[in-house]
């Protein structure tokens, strides 16, 4: 089933979009489960996030990786959070590709003076200071119809009523955009492919740890089979490398390289996963 990703400025009403169109599938398709996902779900304070712009960081990132938990196609998702950054949207729209799952994007176009008193009614705890709200909207991506990961968009004022039943036919109605080939399975390409994958993820991660002892953040750090270079924006613990390291050969079950790049292509996994 599909993805609904909420859009819009802190207090702009997306909460209460989300509740809306709930209502609404559990009265006129009863038999599709939904599932929130949601600041207050995944239990986030959400005050402080935008003071923080590695805290922000971290919350994108828990935010996708429950809707990857989430996605299917017996469900419908929905994603209740700001979801400013084009580029975001971008990737959510990714995992929806390759889940085979349509979806769409409601963009809550709640004025900022309206927000802002908004934002005043709410108790102390959960306001949000001005500066931060202004922030916000100066750096707000509108989401944008004519790129496909806002696709369908459904822009709906503070005064206007959601248009339920376009959004359920954009979303029940319509096929899934096909997924790309690096996101269907493919069969491993070699015999020897998963040796080769497992010393070559465990050569760059012991590479790392060792040279982690000589340098510092910021550094970058080369490792064997691969021109490409770890960059060390924190201290790596051996944890969290495997970690990574894990994630990385499971997703290489299924989608096997040429084995001479497999070190290049786990530094290229690390520095994307660990800028995340």
């Amino acid at each position: 089933m599909p993805l609904v990703i909420l859009s819009g400025f802190p207090c702009s009403g997306k909460s209460r979009r989300t509740e809306e169109l709930r209502d609404y599938l559990a009265v006129n398709f009863p038999g599709k489960p939904v599932q929130i996902i949601s600041d207050h779900s995944l239990g986030i304070h959400k005050k402080e996030l935008f003071l923080d712009s590695k805290k922000e960081r971290e919350h994108r990132a828990t935010l996708k990786a429950a809707v990857q938990r989430q996605i299917s196609r017996d469900i419908v998702a929905i994603l209740d959070s700001t979801n400013y950054i084009k580029g975001y949207r971008y990737e959510l729209y990714c995992i929806a590709k390759a889940a085979q799952t349509p979806h769409c994007v409601i963009h809550c176009a709640t004025n900022g003076e309206t927000t802002s008193d908004w934002n005043r009614s709410r108790e102390e705890c959960e306001r949000y200071d001005d500066e931060v709200l202004e922030a916000v909207m100066m750096r707000f991506e509108v989401p944008d119809s004519r790129r496909r990961w806002d696709s369908p968009l459904f822009t709906v004022h503070h005064d206007d009523t959601l248009p339920c039943a376009d959004i359920c036919d954009s979303l029940l109605n319509r096929k899934a955009p096909p997924p790309n080939m690096a996101t269907q399975s493919q069969p491993l390409s070699s015999t020897n492919f998963l040796y080769e994958l497992d010393k070559a993820t465990q050569d760059v991660v012991t590479a790392v740890l060792e040279a982690q002892k000589f340098r510092v953040i910021g550094d970058c750090v080369g490792v064997p089979g691969s021109e490409e270079k770890v960059e060390l924006v924190r201290n790596l613990t051996m944890v969290e490398l495997r970690r990574q390291r894990s994630r990385f050969i499971s997703y290489s079950k299924t989608h096997p390289i040429d084995s001479s790049r497999i070190s290049s292509a786990f530094v290229q996994f690390l520095n994307n996963s660990l800028n995340a």
